[in-house]
């Protein structure tokens, strides 16, 4: 639901940049890093042309592999399945090509402005994405315990469902200073970010978002916290994350990450694969026209890795699935962090033990949708009796969870996300094909709208995925669990490598894991940023004074460090 948090602070200076995702655990403008006109940073021309691995072709590695070719490097990228990782758009057999469900994600904050300046350099369009009563959805049915609501805003729904959204805004400005961490994140005020975070960092790490309900005077009744699971706000029913570390969900709501989204205009996977094939105006030692399909034979990424290893030199060897051999001065690992613990073959001495903890305690959640493609929105049919639309974006405790209706025009084929769930909720859908998938969300729909027959308009077989049976991805995202801020604190800073032994470094972790911002497009992009300053530096290259990169202001805007005894 889009009202349930307090206002967003209006900062006085209409000049002042937007809020971005950048978050309270690093607060450093990589939107301003992004658009300065010196670049990124520079390496020795001694060095121009050096091979550097780039592992996972999902957008942190097609970002960080841009970045690093413009500074005269060649990426050499290795993708086990397709460019683009989980930004992931498929077509329906024998439907128009047009007709598209994305897979992975879908829809983008304002907030992502690192993201925003990559969708603006190849040319993409967004729009409003149809979330429950955003002002894109022409009405949202509310289904809880048989009962259905039918609202266009959030005051057509029943006064309990207000007094959710008012118990919400005072649970975050009562427990963790929403309103003042959003005016310094708006005004990027490090100082106060810094202030603020640090205390509830000590204060909630040991905290589950369930828990931190329950310690509001807020959220006393059971029935407004089970509501408030179900129905949730921005996106959806957030009862899946309740055993979730609270800071997880903090970092949503402080940067407005839930809020207005946006969907990409004709699929999400056109961004890493505009990349790829993307000639760069402004390139150093390589030719102009050069593109990162261009350093690559056949304009193809090299095969999946299968083993990772160290060699003389403190130099990366990669092998891959056809048995090829290269050693690598440097390389960027963007694949999900489980596939070290087991798709990959990886010496111990990759990384430091306590790395090696905290990839291994990595936790991630599974996910689930399937799409049909329709004849017409037929959705925005009136039903003759009540007046209202004969279906609307669904949110219910039935299996299906969330229901999306997708169009682009009222005369054209649209498509429907008939479900959309996570966790326990997506793990009940994972022994089912697609197509008993599609009977059972037809069912349940069905009791919902008893007059609306979807099946009639279905001209197209189902698509669906369950990311947690993803074989190279094992999962959809990572949400750290109480506890795990200090395991995420190391993935993160991992770039910043002259703290580690010289036996450890050359190779850099990146992606949305590492990242603060989990599952959100942007964490993909900051950790290839990182990463790409990590591999400049490695290899003796400087920032322009006037740009200072992540890791020259480390000092300065640190993650919090929580003791460890």
């Amino acid at each position: 639901m889009t009202s349930t948090v307090p206002n967003a602070v209006e900062h006085a200076d209409a000049q002042a940049p937007p809020i971005t995702m950048f978050g309270p655990d690093f607060p450093y403008a990589y939107d301003d890093f992004l658009a300065h006109p010196a670049g990124l940073g520079q390496i020795p021309a001694t060095g121009h042309g050096t091979e550097v691995a780039v592992i996972g072709g999902g957008l942190s590695g097609i970002v960080a592999a841009y970045e690093l070719m413009k500074m005269g490097l060649k990426p050499v990228v290795y993708e086990a399945d397709r460019i683009g990782g989980r930004l992931r758009t498929v077509g329906f057999d024998g439907c128009d090509e047009s007709l598209t469900a994305e897979m992975g994600a879908m829809r983008f904050p304002p907030s992502s402005t690192a993201l925003q300046h990559y969708i603006d350099l190849v040319g993409l369009e967004t729009r409003p994405f149809p979330n429950p009563l955003a002002e894109a959805t022409p009405s949202t049915v509310v289904d809880l315990k048989g009962e259905s609501h039918y609202a266009e805003t959030i005051a057509d729904l029943p006064q309990v469902y207000r007094d959710v959204a008012e118990a919400w805004g005072r649970c975050l400005e009562e427990g963790a200073d929403f309103s003042d961490m959003n005016r310094a994140l708006r005004e990027r005020d490090v100082p106060r970010i810094r202030e603020i975070w640090s205390k509830l960092v000590e204060k909630l790490d040991n905290q589950t978002f369930y828990g931190f309900l329950c310690d509001s005077e807020a959220f006393k009744s059971f029935r407004h916290r089970e509501i408030f699971g179900q129905v949730g706000f921005g996106t959806g029913g957030w009862d899946t994350d309740f055993p979730n570390s609270i800071l997880e969900i903090l970092r949503v709501v402080y940067t407005e990450a839930d809020d207005h989204h946006r969907g990409i205009v004709g699929g999400s996977q056109q961004l890493p694969l505009r990349l790829w094939e993307r000639e760069p105006q402004k390139i150093v030692h390589w030719a102009q026209g050069t593109s990162l399909a261009s350093l690559h034979e056949g304009g193809e990424p090299r095969p999946a890795v299968t083993r990772l290893h160290r060699t003389a030199g403190n130099r990366i060897t990669v092998t891959d699935a056809h048995g090829d051999i290269r050693t690598f001065q440097a390389a960027v690992f963007t694949a999900q962090s489980w596939m070290l613990l087991s798709k990959i073959a990886c010496d111990d001495s990759l990384f430091p033990i306590d790395h090696w903890t905290a990839i291994e305690r990595t936790h991630y959640m599974e996910s689930s949708k399937l799409f049909v493609p329709v004849d017409r929105p037929f959705w925005l049919d009136k039903d003759e009796e009540t007046g209202r639309d004969v279906m609307s974006m669904t949110l219910t405790d039935r299996m299906t969870r969330g229901t999306y209706l997708l169009d682009d025009g009222p005369d054209k084929p649209a498509v429907i996300c008939l479900s959309y769930t996570w966790c326990d909720d997506s793990l009940k859908w994972l022994p089912l094909s697609a197509n008993e998938r599609m009977e059972v969300m037809l069912k349940s729909l069905g009791e919902i709208y008893p007059k609306v027959d979807i099946r009639k308009h279905i001209i197209g077989n189902p698509v669906t995925v369950s990311w947690e049976n993803e074989p190279y991805f094992m999962g959809a995202f990572k949400a750290n669990l109480p506890g795990h801020y200090r395991y995420q604190r190391r993935l993160f800073t991992h770039f910043m490598q002259d703290r580690l032994p010289e036996d450890k470094r050359g190779i850099f972790l990146a992606g949305d894991d590492i990242s603060w911002t989990a599952g959100w497009a942007e964490g993909a992009i900051q950790t290839a940023l990182n990463a790409v300053w990590g591999v400049m530096h490695h290899l003796g290259g400087t920032t322009d004074p006037t740009n200072p990169g992540p890791g020259d202001v480390y000092d300065e805007i640190a993650p919090v460090e929580l003791p460890e005894d």
